[in-house]
């Protein structure tokens, strides 16, 4: 990483990072799964970082919602699609924390339209902001 980018990552507020997280990943939904998100959320807890994605699924998608057999569906191919781009998206996460993923998790409620994607870190990000 360029000196730089270091320097800018150190300048940033908590909520600065948290808000450029939230629009890498409405940048990285877009491209990715081809529609953003109505709204995003990112919260830095200590070495985690959570992000709520509002507004997600597609009007077709909501359509299928409809029964067990679509939520499942949805489910599945939206974990397969974010799964294939894991390091990608883990990348970005690091360009703008400075900090190496550990974890992955993400879940999808067809309900609601909402994705939480919750990601561990190799180090306390929150601390750095103390």
């Amino acid at each position: 990483m360029k000196k730089k980018k270091i320097s800018a990552i150190q300048a940033m507020t908590k909520g600065q990072m948290e808000a450029e997280i939230s629009n890498v990943l409405i940048s990285f939904e877009k491209e990715h799964m081809g529609r953003g998100p109505v709204e995003a959320r990112t919260y830095i807890i200590q070495d985690i970082v959570i992000i709520r994605l509002k507004g997600i699924l597609t009007p077709a998608e909501t359509h299928l919602a409809k029964d067990d057999e679509g939520i499942h569906l949805i489910k599945q191919i939206r974990a397969k699609l974010l799964e294939k781009s894991r390091g990608l998206l883990e990348d970005m996460i690091t360009d703008v924390t400075g900090c190496t993923t550990r974890s992955f998790h993400t879940d999808v409620s067809t309900q609601t339209g909402e994705r939480f994607i919750i990601i561990t870190l190799t180090e306390d990000l929150e601390g750095r902001f103390s």
